[in-house]
């Protein structure tokens, strides 16, 4: 996926870059829109301020066409051919400005097909710019298990997790070392990797639904701590961590909670929906915010 929204927004940043440029130097060209064959719509700009100044011709619009909506294509075009973090960004801001340009049209001309052709096209380069952006900033994160040797040593604790992209991953790794837990990667049968996965995950958690496992090992009469590390799915628990919790709910008393999330928020009501599978009651839970593998606690 973000191969495909890198090229749409390639392509759509190079298709209103170049037009863009080409019809602002029609109107500096011809500044009476004969080229464009617009004359007939300059005095609809006179309800604009400073028309007098400013909308006597198409000088001026020409100008700013070529400066806000086609260089800065361009510029953004290269970035995004260079794989550089900001040509993403640009290019899912310049699909903005695209859209308020049209917006201003719509204001002045009504709603022509063209402006809502091109309203569309800023619409489509700021979604697909910004998941170029997203998948971007995932692909940049890393994960090194090598790094976590404490891990295993103390095989009466175990950090149970599930992860999709590895930011949860990284926050069990760094618990399970921190205290010398063994730790187990819950594996799930149903597709949970990519955009498509991403979609199927959500009707899990949108129903609450919890997600068959693959089978995994643990021997209870070992393990005295548990520490169950979860991603928040649409504001509740990730499906595998339910189906382990329902699987294993007069196993487990006690536990520590650690919820891994996007939001500002703590997510307590998370914690004690995890306390109401189990019928028990969590000694410590710690929220952490995860942007793209920055990670905060939430006190």
């Amino acid at each position: 996926m973000k191969k495909f929204a890198k090229y749409v927004t390639l392509v759509l940043s190079l298709f209103v870059g170049i037009g863009a440029l080409v019809g602002g130097i029609c109107m500096i060209v011809k500044p009476d829109g004969s080229l464009l064959q617009m004359q007939s719509l300059l005095e609809k700009f006179q309800v604009l301020p400073f028309s007098e100044y400013l909308f006597k011709d198409y000088l001026f619009s020409g100008i700013a066409l070529i400066i806000v909506n086609g260089i800065t294509n361009i510029i953004a075009s290269y970035l995004i051919i260079k794989n550089k973090k900001i040509g993403y960004i640009l290019g899912f801001t310049f699909g903005i400005t695209l859209m308020l340009w049209i917006t201003i049209q719509f204001f002045l001309f009504g709603f022509p097909f063209i402006d809502i052709f091109y309203f569309i096209i800023g619409l489509m380069q700021f979604v697909f710019g910004f998941i170029a952006y997203v998948r971007y900033k995932q692909s940049r994160f890393e994960f090194k298990k090598n790094e976590y040797q404490n891990i295993g040593t103390d095989p009466t604790k175990l950090v149970v997790f599930f992860s999709r992209h590895g930011y949860t991953k990284k926050i069990a790794y760094e618990k399970a070392n921190s205290i010398n837990a063994n730790i187990l990667e819950l594996k799930t049968k149903e597709k949970t990797d990519g955009n498509l996965g991403f979609w199927w995950c959500g009707r899990f958690s949108m129903h609450k639904w919890p997600m068959e496992l693959e089978s995994y090992s643990i021997d209870f009469n070992i393990v005295k701590e548990f520490i169950i590390v979860t991603p928040i799915w649409d504001f509740g628990i990730c499906a595998p961590i339910r189906q382990f919790l329902i699987d294993n709910r007069s196993r487990i008393n006690n536990p520590e909670y650690i919820l891994v999330h996007f939001m500002n928020a703590k997510f307590e009501f998370v914690a004690n929906e995890m306390d109401e599978i189990l019928n028990t009651t969590h000694k410590r839970f710690t929220s952490i915010r995860s942007h793209y593998g920055k990670f905060k606690e939430i006190k």
